[in-house]
């Protein structure tokens, strides 16, 4: 029978004792009764109310089974009931199971009661938050559980109240049923879409790798076809260059026999027009060299022959070939009297060939002012010649164009002086052949500014070997630096000796020497490590390395030497060669 206790200052909502098959009934009204007024879920009342049930029923025994129903102080979000029975029954696992599968978030636990006598089962069923607070929810509980009290229902109405809860169950799984194969045909439906968005992208990747793969081939057919029409032009080029030599050879040899002092003499006009043929003559064979030069360059096979060069020289020759050119039409052409350097290390005849090209360009393109020629070092570059005229200048999205082959800047400039298109794609391939490169800046009205940079090894006028200010030379082996100090005297005015590696770095950044001559087999940090020291300085990148070592070449490390200028043999190095790679512009990375 139901019966309110307190308990300390704060009573249980509700006691229920059990003892035969009515009592259970009651347990069951009032747990439903409990739980809707706590706000559990729709369904949650009637889980705790069957769940009850079960466990009630089971434990029918001689003693009665006793039902608090409370919230509990330690979880005040949680509907708590206990069964307590004063004899050795437990639960048996078929309603343990029922419970767990109806209340499996109420944590349902067997227990010891607290005397020592007995057990309990304690269910904590999670109750949703409040909205107006913990206190007023358990009156609404007690409430309930009171009104149920009163109700005074017998068996046949518990009967029907649990029968009206089962179809309730019944109605709501039914409706869960139906639901899910709802869910389950939409479900079927959005398989069907998916399978066929999937077969018709499969299909889609199918014709795109196969467009893929077909384009693939057609691109490698016209890269073959592109590949044999550059052979082709390069056949025809150097075919119909070589083929242009002997007449013009032969035209310009006649002209010079004509002209000879021991050939009839000629009338003035005779003379003139003979030597107008022979100049014409020997500008055609130019052209057809330069045509030849192109072929070559295309197919890679153009050498330069490094010769020692003099820049003044070559100044004095461009100045004689070209100064009526540019002053008879109102612009002055301009040389330096001095070049500094005045010797490098390059092709002459290629070097020469640029210069005219660049030369003559501007020259065809300056009506007034000036077209001028300088020549300067450039530090860790190596040498750059500079051609700038006051001419008409080339629009920005020409700058590129005009190294193309046969490429003619358009305007009205191009009548009256009508070229082949050739002159500076030639030159530039010529700068490349020779290791530098060709630049132009330009602004329309204002002129060009033409900048070609060669690496170059500079060459002393004189022939004297003329040491640099300061090395610094890395070499843990105190016999070697005392054998190789007598060379370095001639290397260097002044040498500074570092015997490890890892100090490399710190005296180069205090002494800041023209170059550093370096060991590569040294212990701790060895040359390589210092070479990528020295790389990753900003500050000292730019300072020439030269490698001295008496490892064998193909024991060495080539892609780890990038950043030196030569590698040469402790047992045949020279001051001169090491003065030379010091002195150079570009990096060459390999052997010397």
């Amino acid at each position: 029978m139901p019966d309110r206790k307190e308990n300390g200052t704060r009573g249980v909502l509700l006691t229920v004792e059990v003892t035969d098959e009515q009592d259970v009934f009651t347990l069951r009204r009032h747990a439903k009764a409990a739980a809707e007024a706590a706000g559990m879920g729709r369904l949650d009342p009637v889980r705790l109310a069957t769940a009850l049930s079960e466990l009630g029923r089971d434990l029918l025994g001689p003693t009665p089974v006793t039902a608090v129903f409370d919230v509990a102080e330690d979880a005040p979000d949680a509907l708590r009931v206990e069964l307590r029975w004063q004899d050795g029954r437990v639960p048996t696992d078929e309603s343990h199971m029922a419970v767990t599968r109806l209340l499996g978030d109420a944590n349902p636990r067997l227990e010891r009661a607290e005397d020592g006598v007995g057990s309990r089962v304690v269910l904590d069923c999670p109750l949703p938050p409040a909205p107006d607070g913990p206190a007023r929810r358990r009156r609404r509980i007690s409430e309930a559980l009171a009104a149920a009290a009163g109700s005074g229902a017998g068996l046949a109405e518990g009967l029907r109240a649990q029968t009206r809860d089962l179809m309730a169950a019944l109605e709501e799984s039914n409706a869960q049923r139906e639901e899910l194969e709802r869910l389950n045909r939409e479900l079927e439906e959005t398989n069907k879409g998916v399978m066929a968005l999937y077969t018709e992208l499969s299909q889609e990747l199918e014709e795109t790798n196969r467009g893929v793969v077909a384009l693939y081939a057609e691109l490698e057919e016209k890269s073959r076809l592109l590949r044999e029409a550059g052979e082709s032009k390069t056949r025809f080029w150097s075919t119909i260059s070589h083929e242009l030599r002997t007449p013009i050879n032969a035209v310009i040899g006649l002209s010079e026999l004509v002209l000879s002092p021991g050939s009839d003499p000629l009338t003035a006009e005779q003379h003139r027009q003979v030597s107008l043929v022979s100049a014409a003559g020997t500008t055609l064979l130019v052209l057809v060299d330069e045509l030849l030069d192109m072929a070559k360059a295309e197919a890679g096979r153009l050498q330069p022959h490094v010769t020692r060069v003099d820049l003044d020289a070559i100044c004095g020759h461009l100045r004689g070939v070209l100064v009526g050119t540019g002053e008879g039409g109102g612009v002055a052409l301009a040389f330096p009297e001095r070049t500094t350097p005045r010797y490098v290390r390059t092709d002459e005849v290629m070097l020469t060939r640029i210069l005219r090209n660049v030369l003559s360009n501007a020259l065809k393109f300056t009506l007034r002012g000036e077209v001028r020629l300088d020549v300067a070092a450039a530090p860790g570059k190596g040498v750059v010649l500079t051609v700038t005229d006051t001419g008409i200048g080339i629009e920005p999205d020409q700058i590129d164009r005009v190294f193309e082959e046969f490429h003619q800047v358009p305007g009205p400039h191009q009548r009256a002086r009508a070229g082949t298109g050739l002159g500076l794609p030639y030159a530039r391939r010529l700068a490349e052949a020779l290791g530098g490169s060709l630049t132009l800046e330009s602004t329309p009205g204002h002129g060009t500014r033409a900048c070609l940079t060669l690496p170059f090894v500079q060459d002393n006028e004189d022939g004297i070997l003329r040491p640099l200010a300061r090395v610094v030379v890395a070499d843990d082996d105190p016999v070697f630096r005392e054998v190789f100090r007598p060379l370095l005297r001639e290397v260097a005015e002044q040498v500074v000796e570092v015997s490890r590696g890892a100090d490399v770095a710190e005296v180069v950044r205090r002494e800041r020497p023209a170059g550093v001559v370096l060991d590569l087999q040294m212990p701790g940090v060895d040359g390589y490590g210092v070479l990528a020291q020295l790389a990753a300085d900003a500050e000292l990148r730019d300072i020439p390395v030269v490698v001295l070592t008496a490892s064998d070449p193909g024991e060495q490390h080539p892609d780890l030497l990038v950043h030196a200028r030569g590698v040469l043999s402790k047992h045949g190095a020279t001051a001169r060669r090491i003065v030379e790679l010091l002195g150079s512009g570009p990096l060459d990375g390999g052997p010397a």
